[in-house]
């Protein structure tokens, strides 16, 4: 099979289209035709080698844990799916190895659902990590019926979900911070926008009304987001971040995006239903990875990058 792969850690120019054997499935796992899979800030760290003193790491290394595709074949012991389902999902495993920017790849069971039929190959796979990412960590602090919740950096992957998140879990109002090219985005998206900087606190007290403060704040950027969201909360306990585990001494929550199965058939539900849509920016075909990570790296990027498979 074609992957993206890397035999060292280092700059985007590590990234190479290269030949590899075809993976072989065992009793539990599902052999998945890659369609599309999406970029993401982890991908980074991966490739530079961030993470090497958190999870093994093997060269040849192939990135990516999100996508979308066809199965082609189904171990022994696999129940939910069949050679012809389009599924997506979130395939992080122990070793990082076997990713997504790939061909072809033996799944995890736990990790894969049914593509919603609304959502393209291109959108679904840029759905399950960062889906993931804001529905659990929306969970972790609790957010229901009536929070007002702030996303920090809401255009984003994980924030431009995060915002559709919020609404579907019953958040009354959500805020979200984004640069002004960027404001009417989120108003498609339900949020009513708030620029980011020095004067934040302010901005999003003036916008609250009442005591100035939200139920929840979802960090998704860290640094100065993190340090203002203190004195933008009620209660700290309901601060959860994504980015930075410091947010452990200020008493909120840390979220780590888990493959769990029951939560990738939320997001296809209500994908479905059309209450949660991914934003794509840009695909570019498997073989120009390099210039996705590059795009990835200006750091201004509205919804999804995705390869196309």
């Amino acid at each position: 099979m074609k992957a993206i792969a890397q035999n060292s850690f280092g700059d985007v120019d590590v990234l190479s289209l290269q030949e590899l054997p075809d993976p072989a499935i065992s009793f539990d796992q599902v052999l998945v035709e890659v369609r599309a899979a999406g970029v993401n800030p982890v991908d980074r760290l991966i490739r530079l080698g961030y993470a090497k003193d958190t999870l093994p790491h093997h060269f040849p290394l192939i990135p990516g844990w999100d996508l979308a595709g066809v199965v082609r074949a189904v171990g022994p012991a696999v129940e939910g799916f069949k050679p012809g389902d389009e599924v997506f999902g979130y395939q992080r495993k122990d070793h990082v190895q076997h990713g997504t920017y790939a061909e072809l790849i033996a799944a995890t069971e736990r990790g894969l659902w049914h593509k919603p039929a609304a959502l393209s190959f291109e959108e679904a796979g840029g759905l399950a990590l960062t889906g993931l990412t804001a529905l659990q960590a929306l969970r972790k602090v609790g957010v229901s019926e009536g929070d007002t919740v702030l996303v920090h950096a809401a255009a984003g992957g994980v924030g431009h979900l995060a915002v559709q998140v919020a609404r579907a879990l019953g958040a009354a109002r959500v805020i979200g911070t984004a640069s002004p090219r960027n404001h009417d985005y989120l108003r498609s998206l339900g949020a009513e926008p708030v620029s980011y900087g020095d004067a934040l606190v302010n901005n999003v007290a003036e916008l609250v009304g009442g005591d100035g403060k939200v139920d929840v704040a979802l960090d998704c950027v860290g640094g100065a987001a993190l340090n203002d969201s203190p004195a933008l909360v009620r209660d700290p306990a309901r601060i959860v971040s994504i980015v930075d585990t410091n947010v452990l001494e200020i008493g909120g929550a840390y979220a780590y995006a888990k493959p769990v199965q029951a939560d990738l058939e939320w997001l296809a539900r209500h994908a479905e239903s059309g209450e949660l849509r991914v934003t794509v920016q840009q695909t570019f075909p498997l073989a120009e990875a390099a210039e996705a990570h590059k795009l990835l790296e200006g750091r201004h990027v509205r919804g999804k990058i995705v390869l196309t498979v």
